[in-house]
């Protein structure tokens, strides 16, 4: 890399002004300032692809060392499901012969659930309520005339 100190850049910028001029020097600075960030901005994008390369290689490797791993699983399940049906159909082979019924479960009977979903039910239970005189439903002002007004005297 170029070691570049104030010194140096003092001595650069002194010949720049005297061979490009006052006039130039602060659009050719804006120039070298855009081409100098848009450098910068290619090398990040090259280093950007080069680890997601790198990245993607790494997750290939690893895919690949999860589907043999996989694969293995698969094959020891299998070969212990086949070693279990062959010692199952010899254990039971003797046991079930054609002319004894095979014994089957009763299919289960619907039950209902004896609730009814669209009543509100609330934490305080009823008979507690009814026990110290706590009011369960209210009444609107017609039914509460109705209720308590006064008998007629005959």
């Amino acid at each position: 890399m170029l070691d570049l100190g104030l010194s140096k850049m003092a001595l650069i910028g002194a010949v720049a002004l005297i061979v490009i001029g006052p006039e130039k020097l602060p659009k050719v600075a804006r120039t070298i300032g855009t081409l100098l960030g848009k450098a910068q901005r290619y090398v990040a994008d090259v280093k950007a692809e080069v680890n997601r390369s790198m990245d993607l290689d790494e997750l290939r490797k690893m895919k690949e060392t999860v589907e043999s791993a996989a694969r293995d699983v698969e094959q020891s399940v299998q070969t212990t499901a086949s070693e279990f049906e062959k010692e199952w159909s010899e254990a039971t082979s003797g046991l079930e012969s054609a002319d004894t019924p095979r014994w089957e479960p009763p299919a289960p009977q619907y039950r209902h659930p004896g609730k009814n979903w669209r009543l509100k039910r609330g934490a305080v239970p009823q008979w507690y309520k009814a026990r110290n005189g706590v009011r369960t439903r209210a009444l609107s002002g017609a039914a509460r005339v109705a209720r308590y007004r006064p008998k007629p005297l005959n």
